[in-house]
């Protein structure tokens, strides 16, 4: 078994050599060919200096810099696209995910039970509220998507490579690397790990680009919000002849007393708001319809560094694959 560790890098400055320092001996114990891809978002900071350094210091370490900053997600896919090896890891630049527990992550995919595997925290490395928020994310995707294991879920995952092969061709303004990896596996499993708290600077997913990503898995992924839609209707519909036949009801016993504006004002608003709310989920599909047509890319690599290039420098590339998201989307 040999092992592409994949890292996306955004503000990782600090971490990354304390990180890469830690990784290396792990890799090395495990007696197997391995490479480590730092994939830097567009990081504003010193990350992609710090990251080709690296890249020079060590023979295993490879670097590559996107044009600008296209999302966690698009930056593993550029890292996962570019391995070489058998298996790929996958982890966090921010040293919450130990590089000393990647030797249990591969013992658990040894074998050909399983291709996927999710190291999962014994306690959680975030606060109530964050944990509670990925927990509902993590039930409705397992839901609406149908994701197998979707409970288990982590960035602390390591898979066979070959599984890439199953969204080779996935085009759409945004990348969920979990769902896409459901798609090509139904051998899924956990094991758990342990994980630290994040030790500097803060979590660049605020709860508004929490909220963003699990409407973008699930506008970009499934028909579920269109169902919904459809059932708010036919409700809607059923409200609405709940309501005629009151009405009719009271007008031949005599019983109205007012001249309708009311019912009818409540009508208007309650099948106004359906339609609105139908057209608003319609128009989001349309709309990600439109832009992947636009065939804006997922990412685009600008430089490299590291054993893909010239030894001891970095070199320019254009590679450009599919569409994307927007930009600080971590």
């Amino acid at each position: 078994m040999s092992v592409s560790v994949v890292i996306p890098c955004y503000r990782s400055a600090g971490t990354l050599p304390p990180l890469v320092a830690r990784l290396i001996p792990v890799l090395r114990d495990l007696s197997v060919p391995h490479e480590v891809i730092l994939v830097v978002d567009g990081s504003p900071d010193d990350t992609w200096e710090v990251a080709s350094g690296l890249a020079r210091e060590f023979e295993a370490v490879r670097a590559i810099r996107l044009s600008r900053n296209y999302g966690q997600h698009n930056a593993l896919v550029a890292g996962i696209r570019d391995a070489r090896l058998d298996v790929v890891v996958t982890m966090d630049d921010d040293l919450q995910h130990p590089p000393e527990q990647i030797p249990l992550l591969l013992a658990t995919l040894e074998g050909d039970r399983l291709d996927l595997v999710y190291g999962i925290a014994h306690d959680e490395e975030h606060g109530a509220i964050r944990s509670l928020a990925s927990r509902s994310v993590k039930a409705c995707m397992a839901g609406a998507l149908g994701v197998r294991g979707a409970r288990t879920l982590s960035a602390f995952r390591a898979f066979r490579t070959r599984l890439r092969d199953g969204f080779e061709g996935l085009s759409g303004p945004h990348f969920s690397v979990d769902v896409a990896l459901s798609w090509a596996t139904t051998q899924v499993g956990s094991v758990r790990v342990h994980m630290n708290q994040r030790r500097h600077g803060r979590s660049n997913y605020t709860p508004r680009l929490l909220v963003r990503h699990t409407a973008n898995m699930f506008l970009g992924y499934s028909t579920a919000p269109l169902r919904a839609a459809s059932y708010l209707g036919f409700l809607a519909g059923v409200f609405g002849l709940l309501l005629g036949a009151s009405v009719l009801w009271r007008f031949t016993t005599g019983d109205t007393t007012v001249a309708g504006f009311t019912t009818i004002a409540s009508m208007v608003a309650l099948f106004s708001s359906a339609q609105l709310i139908a057209v608003g989920v319609l128009g989001e599909y349309i709309g990600r319809i439109h832009g992947s047509g636009m065939g804006r890319p997922a990412y685009v690599v600008r430089e490299r560094a590291g054993s893909s290039g010239a030894p001891g420098a970095a070199r320019t590339a254009t590679t450009t694959v599919r569409a994307g998201s927007g930009p600080d989307d971590r």
